[in-house]
């Protein structure tokens, strides 16, 4: 078996051999190739796997992003995609060549980490792959969607003044705003991953990217510049369903929330992406009316270099950390001395006796804020090795708000 990078003329292969994988048979692109989520695919950075006789049996793909770190710190990332290898040959080792050679391009290209979303929990943490946001879904029933007013005075919401607008366009009226919108809130959003204009020009993805029929609701600040949007569409049941709602701050993201719990003649409204600690459901006057799905994770992170992933973030607080590191997969250990003052961190090999030990799938998953150190200490997989290691820890890694990512890749 040899695992080969892709062209442009392999495009066709890779797309049938990655949908053979699932079960599945593409669907017929929109007018001019676009429209299908897999039109964004960087065919030089694919791979596939192939036997001795040239037949195509497994797909590791790759796209170009930027996440935001803490401390709204934009960093290059590999993001996973289109990993999938047929039922005929499973359990061969396919994958594992496959992550494994994939991993090595990462590094090559200088980048320190790869970020992913899991189709099943099980697999990817054996890659050193561990998850780092999370998100759910909130329904709330249309007649209990009212919203009390703030109780902390000074507030605009308390004053009943929205110095903006909303207002309602079409999908495909709008593309350029929510492209920029969404660009402004992901650079100050950690967690969040770049939205290349080649994903809003091709419709590759889910909407609002994909050229599927959506209202988009647009909130405009005082000056009647585009600062937030919320896209939307009512289906079955009489549901608004709400795709993603994009907010530079918390009174853009309180008012297009205002505006679709408003909707007139629908039965319920679905916000299909909030973060776990989204303050929705305290702005509801009844604070029983938001329905909360299960939190489940999202972007899964993988650190190859654990010095520069250290280094590269920003901090909020001084401290000392020896982070004794395992990286089973690519079989590395590094124990490192993490010093950060004034909001800067420095990481340099040392033989100090280790405050915490742990997995790199682990270190992935508190990088970037949203997984609490100590959490993972009470679940085994973190051990600490004197008191007030793991508060230190919690500490030390928290971010300015909680990670969060919205795009599907």
């Amino acid at each position: 078996m040899e695992i080969r990078s892709t062209t442009d003329q392999d495009f066709n292969v890779f797309v049938d051999t990655m949908h053979a994988a699932f079960g599945r048979f593409p669907e017929t692109p929109a007018e001019g190739g676009g429209g299908v989520w897999w039109a964004a695919l960087e065919m030089d950075r694919n791979l596939m796997a192939v036997t001795a006789d040239g037949r195509p049996v497994g797909t590791a793909g790759a796209y170009s992003f930027e996440l935001t770190l803490p401390g709204g710190i934009l960093v290059p990332a590999t993001g996973v995609t289109a990993v999938g290898v047929l039922p005929s040959h499973r359990r061969q080792g396919v994958l594992t060549a496959m992550m494994r050679h994939q991993l090595a391009e990462v590094r090559a290209r200088g980048e320190f980490l790869s970020v992913l979303l899991a189709s099943e929990a099980v697999i990817y943490r054996r890659f050193g792959y561990g998850p780092a946001t999370y998100t759910q879904r909130l329904t709330v029933p249309r007649h209990r969607a009212a919203l009390a007013l703030p109780r902390a005075r000074g507030t605009a919401e308390a004053t009943g003044r929205d110095t903006g607008s909303v207002e309602l366009l079409r999908r495909a009226e709008c593309g350029e705003i929510l492209e920029e919108v969404y660009d402004r809130y992901r650079r100050a959003q950690p967690g969040a991953l770049s939205r290349p204009h080649r994903w809003w020009t091709s419709g590759a993805g889910q909407p609002p990217i994909a050229p599927a029929s959506r209202h988009v609701a647009v909130h405009r600040d005082a000056d009647g510049v585009p600062d937030g949007y919320a896209s939307y569409a009512v289906g079955e049941g009489d549901a608004l369903t709400v795709d993603e709602t994009i907010a530079t701050d918390d009174a853009v993201f309180t008012a297009l929330a205002r505006f679709v719990l408003g909707h007139d003649l629908v039965r319920q409204v679905v916000f299909k992406h909030v973060p776990p600690d989204s303050p929705l459901r305290w702005q509801l006057a009844d604070f029983r009316a938001g329905e909360a799905g299960s939190a489940m994770d999202w972007l899964w992170v993988r650190l190859l270099d654990v010095p520069r992933a250290l280094t590269a973030r920003g901090w909020f607080m001084d401290g000392e950390l020896v982070l004794d590191v395992d990286d089973p997969f690519l079989g590395e250990h590094g124990r490192h001395l993490l010093t950060v003052r004034d909001g800067k961190a420095e990481c340099v090999p040392t033989d100090r006796e280790p405050d915490l030990s742990l997995d790199v799938s682990d270190l992935g998953s508190i990088y970037l804020g949203g997984t609490a150190p100590s959490t993972l200490v009470r679940a085994g997989h973190i051990r600490a090795h004197r008191p007030g290691a793991a508060a230190l820890a919690d500490a030390l890694f928290r971010a300015e708000r909680s990670p969060h990512c919205l795009h599907w890749f």
